[in-house]
């Protein structure tokens, strides 16, 4: 099978929304990438897990956003197609070789410790030193600009906002509601905008149900309204877009595989990082490179027919980091299998079992992961 081109970071891609962004705004040092509109603000909905292929699918449920699929543009998520590091593409601009998040579990390879870049972050790891590179948003503060973030309680103060997203105002919102009337009230009070509103109840539904079920379809029926109520709402010269982070595939409970079954597999493997469409295996100093090969033939003879398994170097010149920084380089695994097919991959030696149960999942370079909408809900008058 052959390897999915990388995101072509720096073009049509998530990490280029918030720079052309800025720089309608008029914040220096960015370029508009992607032609945005001239704008006085600009509010960015990230709808997580809303992938362009279940837009397309379940379209029946959004008519309001289906309407403006046509001539609507597609980017390509960041590699891995997760949350965490799409976020921090997007909001620092840069490929996740630059800004070091580069999996949902990542190795520390200072102290040789899984971070899950979500939310078990240990407490002695400075999410600044982590990722050490200005965000956009606090380039569009110091311009003079008012940013401000709608989002969940709990990511306010988070060590992946700080990591990735610091900059501006956090304004905790629960509810779509109640999201909706905060994004539409910051508007109206500023006559010069940046806004971020996080709508995550897409992407919940999908994990625990599947991104084909009904409640999937409900959630995209509220996140629906709850779009066409806020395009109504924004103030004139508001440029109000919607994105999202990755798709999403559906896999059965035949195909999520426990791989620390094949012993074969793990040989010489000291850390299991990554996530289950995106394994990224570390091997222990100690395995040779006889070793190495042997592993990686052994899952090429087990799933070859059901996933992409290349070494570190081999993704890093495929592109699939994009540029990568020296600290960044041993965070990301010597070997990594990419699910090819509705399949996924669990290390049972340490996932929960919970996590066995989850039915749409991510992380992998299928096109229903990586392609992301970007459209276009409110444009100002000329």
């Amino acid at each position: 099978m052959d390897l999915p081109p990388a995101p072509p970071y720096g073009g049509a891609t998530l990490d280029q929304v918030l720079p052309s962004a800025a720089a309608v705004l008029g914040v220096p040092g960015f370029e508009n990438t992607l032609g945005l509109p001239a704008a006085r603000r600009i509010c960015v909905v990230m709808a997580d897990g809303l992938g362009k292929s279940l837009l397309k699918s379940r379209g029946g449920h959004a008519p309001f956003l289906r309407q403006k699929l046509d001539g609507s543009r597609t980017l390509q998520a960041a590699f891995p197609t997760t949350t965490a590091v799409s976020l921090a593409s997007f909001g620092t601009g840069l490929p996740p070789g630059r800004h070091g998040l580069v999996g949902y579990d990542v190795l520390d390879p200072e102290r040789r410790r899984l971070v899950n870049q979500l939310g078990n972050w240990p407490e002695d790891l400075d999410p600044l030193s982590w990722q050490p590179h200005p965000t956009v948003f606090e380039a569009a503060v110091d311009h003079g600009i008012h940013v401000s973030t709608v989002s969940l309680p709990q990511f306010a103060g988070s060590r992946l906002t700080r990591a990735a997203l610091r900059g501006g105002d956090f304004v905790q919102a629960s509810s779509p509601q109640a999201r909706v009337r905060s994004a539409t009230e910051i508007l109206a009070k500023h006559p010069s905008a940046l806004m971020y509103c996080y709508w995550n109840e897409l992407d919940k539904a999908g994990h625990r149900f599947g991104a084909g079920s009904r409640q999937w379809g409900e959630a995209l029926e509220d996140l629906d309204s709850s779009m066409k109520t806020l395009a109504a709402r924004v103030p004139a010269g508001t440029l109000l877009l919607l994105t999202a982070d990755h798709g999403m595939v559906d896999v059965a409970q035949q195909h999520r595989i426990d791989y620390s079954q094949f012993p074969e597999l793990l040989q010489g493997v000291e850390v299991t990082a990554g996530e289950p469409r995106g394994v990224q295996l570390h091997f222990a100093a100690e395995a040779d490179a006889q070793t190495r090969t042997r592993v990686a033939d052994a899952w090429r003879a087990r799933f070859g027919k059901k996933a992409w398994v290349l070494d570190r170097e081999a993704a890093i010149e495929h592109g699939l980091f994009g540029a990568v920084d020296d600290a960044v380089r041993p965070r990301i695994g010597d070997l990594l299998v990419l699910a090819a097919d509705e399949v996924a991959f669990y290390d049972g030696r340490r996932a929960k079992p919970e996590s066995f149960n989850m039915v749409g999942q991510h992380g992998s370079l299928t096109r229903a992961e990586r392609e992301v909408p970007l459209l276009t809900l409110v444009a100002p008058r000329r």
